[in-house]
């Protein structure tokens, strides 16, 4: 398998024109989440170093060939004193797969500061790996056997009957990665997209269904680092007409809310699961 370091390694082609390359995978499409963190580095490539990406919008259009590298346009929409916006088309086949709006703020801004409380849960250490790993996160070692999932067990989760559905995932990248925070933003991209729309079974077990993101949004909020543990604090309010709303809150060890994000998914019923 791909290291993230091969993944986020997009070729610049022309001003403005980036490729990234395929690698093998175990999975039938292109995973949703390296369209993204391709897409955001190809954007980063064009924006200065004085901003930082802190929100992401984007749409998965079609199913990305995994087989075949993904070219990735970027338009210049604004460059302003305090803000920076990027649009970024993925194309494959002479077809967009993927787009997405970037948004970079200068990274010297001052203002108001508080945030949610990080919910309780055991340290990713106190979680009885070996169960976890065989009952849920089993096909995530097998794709990317470079990071670390920690589930957390129903019987040790604090939840409420107000949300439909809940889950928290510790993870983490397993080696130590570069000390550059936009490689860090990148990685986070990557790895958001995992796990969350499993969020929406969680009232469901036992019904397949034929799952796919559509689209996925982002704000990144603090500093972190995508080799120590994250908490993936998430809930889907509402499915319904063969798509499901999921959000995530992700909080560094420390408690700190690093990122945000909300994503809808295909969770059509598998009228036959064969």
């Amino acid at each position: 398998m791909a290291t993230i370091e091969e993944i986020l390694q997009v070729e610049a082609i022309e001003k403005d024109i980036y490729r990234g390359h395929a690698f093998p995978t175990l999975l039938q499409r292109t995973f949703g989440g390296q369209v993204a963190a391709q897409a955001l580095v190809a954007a980063t490539r064009t924006v200065d170093e004085q901003f930082g990406v802190h929100s992401l919008h984007g749409y998965f259009l079609r199913p990305g060939n995994t087989e075949k590298p993904a070219v990735f346009l970027v338009d210049r929409i604004r460059d302003g004193r305090s803000f920076v916006t990027r649009r970024v088309t993925g194309i494959q086949d002479g077809v967009a797969i993927f787009t997405m709006s970037a948004s970079f703020h200068v990274r010297t801004d001052e203002g108001l500061e508080h945030q949610d409380t990080m919910p309780p849960v055991p340290s990713p250490e106190e979680i009885d790996h070996d169960r976890e790993t065989q009952e849920r996160t089993n096909r995530f070692l097998k794709e990317w056997r470079n990071f670390d999932f920690r589930i957390v067990p129903r019987d040790q989760m604090v939840t409420s009957d107000r949300y439909a559905a809940q889950q928290r995932v510790w993870f983490r990248h397993h080696d130590r990665l570069p000390d550059d925070q936009v490689f860090h933003v990148c990685t986070l991209a990557y790895m958001s997209d995992m796990t969350l729309l499993g969020s929406s079974h969680v009232p469901h077990p036992d019904v397949e269904t034929q799952g796919a993101s559509l689209d996925h949004a982002m704000w990144f909020l603090r500093d972190f680092r995508a080799d120590e543990w994250l908490l993936y604090d998430q809930t889907s309010p509402s499915a319904f007409g063969g798509r499901a709303l999921t959000q995530g809150r992700i909080f560094d060890q420390r408690g700190a809310m690093v990122a945000a994000v909300t994503q809808e998914g295909l969770t059509r019923i598998r009228r036959d699961p064969s």
